[in-house]
């Protein structure tokens, strides 16, 4: 399981490195496998250059080597992505996750080419996001195995749809012979029909990450009544958050916070409304403040 960080705002619209060491601390205490910053739930299309190199450095510096740290990497050119990528590996990454380009209308064969450019000139793993329903293109299971094959970089897939499809993804692959890890994100729905379908975990945002580590532990021990209970007691929060990225980086970012015991001081995307403030009140409220790991009662 691992947490993706929110990019926080302090009242001059400055990233908050307090923010993001609190979210570092507190997921890791949570059981955090490792951290993943600038993903879609970092605002990265809202973040400047520079301000994704303080986060990769906040970042690094305060990990400081406790868990792993995967960085999303952006960017219309591969000497663009790998530029970041090159900045990311030297402050501590231990891997990337490459999203493609922003433009939409070229061939498959166009990502491919894009994708393998970067990962033959990094030197950790690296894994794709492959998203179309959220990005708007994606790699088919057969440009993933070859991608594979050509690029012994690429060790992992990071997918996000429906469990069904996620497991139809899976399937395809091991008819390819192929034992490319897949994670699924989501923000944590269907979190246990993805385990069941084969993923080797999830990615996600951490409004509800202890739970959702909770969750991940039980179903691994084998307590699947256990597991399903606590899924059925977030799901209305997953739900809620889950409605559009802009849902989740207004409201879902606050149940962060609140949760953590701060809050929101800027917003760089959609404001909320008042009677989202509620609702999401109430969400922080139910799911309660940050906890460790499997502790009782989560």
């Amino acid at each position: 399981m691992w947490p993706v960080l929110y990019a926080y705002f302090d009242a001059n619209n400055a990233l908050d490195r307090g923010a993001i060491h609190t979210q570092i601390d507190m997921t890791i205490a949570a059981g955090a496998s490792g951290i993943v910053i600038l993903g879609l739930a970092t605002e990265v299309n809202r973040l400047s250059l520079d301000e994704k190199h303080r986060f990769i450095e906040w970042t690094g510096a305060h990990i400081a080597g406790r868990v792993p740290f995967a960085v999303t990497v952006t960017g219309d050119t591969p000497d663009t992505q790998h530029a970041l990528a090159h900045y990311a590996v030297d402050r501590g990454a231990s891997s990337l996750i490459l999203q493609p380009p922003s433009v939409r209308d070229r061939p498959e064969s166009f990502y491919f080419d894009f994708f393998a450019n970067v990962m033959q000139r990094v030197r950790v793993p690296v894994g794709i996001q492959n998203a179309p329903e959220y990005l708007g293109v994606g790699l088919s299971v057969q440009s993933l195995v070859a991608l594979a094959a050509q690029c012994g970089q690429f060790q992992w897939l990071k997918g996000e749809g429906p469990a069904t499809i996620i497991r139809a993804t899976i399937e395809r692959l091991r008819e390819q012979r192929s034992a490319l890890p897949v994670f699924n994100g989501r923000g944590g729905q269907e979190l246990i029909d993805n385990l069941r379908a084969g993923c080797a975990g999830l990615i996600v945002a951490h409004d509800s990450f202890d739970w959702q580590a909770a969750i991940y532990h039980a179903f691994i021990e084998g307590d699947e009544t256990k597991a399903q209970t606590l899924y059925e007691r977030i799901l209305p929060s997953i739900v809620f958050v889950m409605q559009s990225l802009d849902a989740l980086t207004c409201y879902g970012k606050r149940i962060a916070a609140w949760r953590m015991g701060f809050d929101v001081a800027h917003d760089r995307g959609m404001r909320p409304t008042a009677f989202g403030l509620e609702c999401a009140q109430r969400f922080a409220a139910s799911l309660g403040p940050f906890q460790h790991q499997r502790t009782t009662g989560i």
